[in-house]
């Protein structure tokens, strides 16, 4: 039975006292057993953290007590173990990394768009839709009709934004776009963005994807394919069911069925992506740290830097 309650949760606001709020909070987290990572920043709140129960509300009503995060909100999901080792609460210039200063989501964020509303949307010929995910997490499934920006980190979606809006440009003469993500984080971002570019309608998905594929029946799913998340997961499908993709260890992306079958897939080692970006020394690093992986699972222990597998729910607000 699971007995860890996960909590992801990220709010834009102005917290211009942030470095002061680390400590206590770190303080208040460790006291009730709560572990995972939580960023601070001027800009805002992002992170996942998991515990008992009880020290995990605890911990939410703490932020909530503040008055700028009184209507934080957050997904719960349970772990059969504790998918964290340690609590960390880490002092960021963002919350989520774009590179434009002065972007100010929590008053200039696009309009939200519920997930029964978003298929009206995207079916809508004049409606731009961008995935503002990085490419990796859009080769494996996206929805039917989007763009995608294929970049390697958020932070290059300005530059594609300011490519694509010259003539020619899949943005230009465009005024009325639909953007999402996993999570909700970086399409506030982004539609914010987008907002001091001059854009005039701009919409994102309410919870992102995967509130989309919890909520929308697979029969009336504009979504094809599977959706990445940052968990020993992989990947979820309608319903938020485990997908069918795995990890590479040696480069953190994901693996199909047909990937695991290439001459270039070593568990733990390499797979057909990077096979060729790393020399002897470190596949036989990579190689040395599976060993250690695959005796830990033998005596039913965990190895440290693996977590346990397919116990915790998606983290949106850290890692999206």
């Amino acid at each position: 039975m699971s007995k860890y309650l996960v909590a992801a949760l990220y709010k834009f606001v102005r917290l211009e006292d942030y470095a002061a709020l680390r400590a206590p909070l770190l303080e208040y987290c460790e006291a009730r057993g709560v572990r995972g990572t939580l960023l601070l920043a001027a800009e805002g709140v992002n992170g996942t953290i998991a515990g008992p129960q009880a020290g995990v509300r605890a911990v939410l009503a703490h932020l909530r007590a503040d008055p700028r995060m009184a209507d934080l909100s957050h997904k719960e999901s349970w772990a059969a173990e504790m998918p964290f080792y340690r609590m960390k609460v880490k002092l960021k210039r963002e919350i989520v990394t774009m590179g434009v200063p002065d972007i100010e989501p929590e008053s200039m964020a696009g309009t939200y768009v519920e997930p029964q509303d978003w298929n009206r949307l995207v079916d809508d010929p004049q409606v731009v839709v961008v995935d503002v995910r990085n490419d990796y997490e859009v080769s494996i499934g996206s929805f039917a009709g989007a763009v995608n920006p294929h970049t390697a980190s958020f932070s290059e979606f300005p530059d594609w934004v300011r490519r694509q809006s010259q003539p020619g440009g899949v943005l230009s003469g465009k005024s009325r776009v639909a953007m999402f993500c996993t999570g909700g984080i970086r399409c506030e971002k982004s539609t914010a963005y987008l907002r001091t570019q001059g854009f005039d309608e701009v919409y994102h998905l309410q919870g992102g994807i995967l509130q989309y594929l919890e909520d929308m029946p697979s029969e009336d799913s504009r979504w094809r394919g599977e959706c990445f998340v940052f968990d020993e997961r992989v990947s979820v499908v309608h319903g938020l069911a485990q997908g069918s993709y795995g990890l590479c260890r040696a480069c953190r992306q994901p693996v199909s069925e047909q990937d695991r079958l290439s001459e270039f897939y070593v568990e733990g080692v390499s797979c057909p992506r990077c096979h060729d970006k790393h020399d002897d020394a470190r596949k036989e690093r990579f190689a040395e740290r599976q060993k250690q992986v695959g005796l830990a699972r033998g005596r039913g222990a965990r190895h440290v830097g693996v977590p346990p597998a397919h116990t915790a729910s998606p983290a949106p607000g850290r890692q999206d």
